[in-house]
């Protein structure tokens, strides 16, 4: 199961909720700050989960004026993949950004002064992020114990990201003759 997958049939298994409901919660959560969630792929996966039987879907009229709404409900299965899978995201450590892990290697074949701007640069995105998770985190002060957990978690990961980048950038920066 994708980590966007487990996020949406979390909130499913929350509540019976319909596609738009799910992308207000998404926004309101803050939740695409720890995972890749586009508005445009709700609704694909969505209908991923109810072809696995996860989730069953019933159109219900709009309040007042307006096109019915698919609003979308768990299943027993879809119940028992949920739990299962959330167990697992919590015993087991996450995948660190690969991405970033993979350029990291790649640091032989370039040279220093490159390596130290893109690292610097990077620095930078880590501030901006760390700056939107924390007004995220401020805007979710009345959000349930669990989600403050979520945002707690998000902060101190990247302080201490920064933290390691502002040991390991002057090392690097020591490298240039």
């Amino acid at each position: 199961m994708t980590n966007a997958e487990l996020a949406i049939l979390g909130l499913v298994a929350e509540a019976p909720r319909h596609g738009y409901e799910i992308e207000q919660l998404i926004e309101q959560r803050g939740m695409r700050n720890w995972t890749e969630v586009a508005f445009s792929s709700i609704y694909f996966i969505l209908g991923k989960l109810e072809q696995r039987g996860w989730i069953s879907s019933q159109s219900q009229p709009a309040a007042g004026r307006g096109p019915s709404r698919r609003v979308y409900t768990i299943q027993p299965d879809g119940q028992a993949a949920w739990h299962q899978a959330t167990l697992a995201a919590l015993s087991g450590p996450g995948q660190p950004n690969s991405s970033f892990l993979l350029g990291l290697a790649g640091l032989p074949g370039i040279q220093p002064e490159e390596a130290v701007d893109a690292l610097r640069e990077y620095r930078k995105g880590i501030l901006k992020h760390r700056d939107e998770v924390q007004e995220a985190w401020r805007q979710a002060e009345s959000l349930p114990f669990f989600l403050q957990g979520m945002f707690e978690y998000s902060s101190n990961l990247i302080d201490t990201e920064l933290e390691w980048l502002d040991r390991y950038i002057p090392r690097l920066a020591s490298q240039i003759s």
